[in-house]
């Protein structure tokens, strides 16, 4: 005999993911697994994996004469649009954050989070159209520094970025604060409310939470996972972050 509970639980849960997005967040290390081996089209399988609608990624070679540009094969291989948004751009060496979407993407922001002469850092911030009546999703990508001082004047200026109230705001990416109560994570919950934050560092055997997932309204959240596939374990030091988001309040 049917459970009809078991039914009607099915179907809520049926009826969730047909109102959801699915995001991600992944430093990908330069592509460079824990095997040391740089493999872009491996980190593209990774990203397949996930199956997101918008995928927020640090740490991506974008060209230069140090390393090859990654973004070109990650977006041929998913099929996705890709944003770049360096942090570094020499000559030698273009590097830092990226989004892929399937989505449109209907406009693009770099924000500088430099921090004095510590390694150049920041932002890329785009709308991503989520349905044909051009109703847009504000998704920031970000990497924050290593320092406390740093990460806490960096996420000051993410914060007065979010000049938005009326559009919902994705904030995503690599936090790199070790400690949970960290003074930048208060911060950070001061804003966003707090989130599920699973284990993603080291990807062999997580320990800290460095990745996070946060949505301003917080209540569109509906969950996050980490992704722990065998072949996410070897394409980076980093584990994939991946969440659900309501398109849109019911």
């Amino acid at each position: 005999m049917n459970d009809p509970g078991l039914s009607s639980l099915q179907e809520r849960i049926a009826a969730d993911d047909v109102r959801a997005l699915r995001i991600a967040t992944y430093n990908i290390h330069g592509t460079i697994g824990t095997d040391g081996i740089a493999a872009p089209e491996r980190t593209a399988h990774v990203i397949r994996e996930l199956d997101a609608d918008i995928v927020a990624l640090q740490e991506v070679p974008l060209g230069g004469s140090f390393a090859p540009n990654a973004l070109p094969v990650l977006r041929e291989m998913t099929g996705m649009n890709a944003v770049a948004g360096p942090t570094l751009d020499t000559p030698e060496r273009r590097y830092g954050n990226a989004i892929l979407s399937r989505l449109p993407i209907c406009a693009t922001r770099a924000l500088d989070l430099s921090f004095g002469t510590r390694e150049a850092r920041g932002a890329l911030d785009v709308d991503v159209q989520t349905d044909g009546r051009g109703t847009a999703l504000r998704v920031v990508a970000t990497h924050l520094g290593l320092s406390a001082r740093e990460r806490r004047a960096q996420i000051r200026a993410l914060i007065s970025a979010f000049d938005t109230p009326r559009m919902p705001v994705l904030l995503m990416g690599d936090i790199n604060e070790w400690f949970v109560w960290g003074h930048a994570l208060r911060m950070l919950v001061t804003h966003f409310q707090a989130a599920p934050a699973p284990r993603t560092f080291p990807s062999r055997l997580p320990v800290f939470a460095l990745d996070r997932i946060w949505m301003h309204p917080s209540d569109r959240l509906l969950d996050v996972q980490v992704h722990g596939s065998m072949r996410a374990r070897v394409a980076s030091d980093h584990l994939p972050l991946v969440a659900r988001i309501a398109r849109e309040h019911y």
